[in-house]
C-alpha cells in the first residue's frame, strides 16, 4: 500500500501535510500536498491500480474544503501517466475546481513540461479546456 510511505506533518485543524516519495516499484509519483494549499505531484504515474494511490488524494483535497486555504497552487510536473491515472488526475482537477467555483479557495494549477515533450503539453491543454481553473503552461528542459 501506498500510504506504508506516507509522511504526516504539520497539522492544520484536523488535517496533515501528505509527502509520499515516488516509487519506481509501484510506479507512482512523488506527492506532496500541504494544508497552507501547495499542491505538488512529480514523476511517472503508470501504477496496475491507480484507484488505490488517487482515491485517498481525492478524498485528502475533499477534506480541505472544510478549511480552505486563501489560494491552492497545484504544481504538476508528469513526465508520463497512463489513461487510468489521467482520469483521476482529472478527478483531483474536479475537487479544486469545485473549491474554486465555490469561492472557497483560489485556485491555479501550474502544469510543468519538458520542452521536448509536446506530448504533456497537449495533456495539460486537454485539462486546462475541460476544467474551470486557470492554468499555467511552464515549460523547463
Amino acid at each position: 500500500m501506498w500510504y506504508d510511505a506516507l509522511v504526516l506533518t504539520n497539522q492544520h485543524k484536523h488535517m496533515k501535510d501528505i509527502l509520499i516519495p515516488s516509487n519506481n516499484v509501484i510506479k507512482t509519483p512523488l506527492v506532496d500536498f500541504k494544508t497552507t494549499g501547495q499542491l505538488r505531484i512529480e514523476g511517472s504515474s503508470f501504477s496496475e491500480n491507480p484507484l488505490e494511490f488517487y482515491e485517498p488524494l481525492v478524498q485528502w483535497i475533499n477534506d480541505l474544503k472544510k478549511d480552505p486555504p486563501k489560494t491552492i497552487t497545484m504544481t504538476v510536473k508528469l513526465e508520463y501517466f497512463n489513461t487510468s491515472s489521467s482520469k483521476l488526475i482529472l478527478y483531483m482537477f474536479k475537487s479544486l475546481e469545485s473549491m474554486q467555483v465555490g469561492k472557497l479557495s483560489e485556485v491555479t494549477i501550474v502544469w510543468k513540461y519538458n520542452k521536448i515533450d509536446q506530448d504533456m503539453l497537449e495533456s495539460g491543454k486537454d485539462y486546462q479546456s475541460i476544467i474551470n481553473i486557470p492554468f499555467v503552461m511552464e515549460e523547463y528542459s
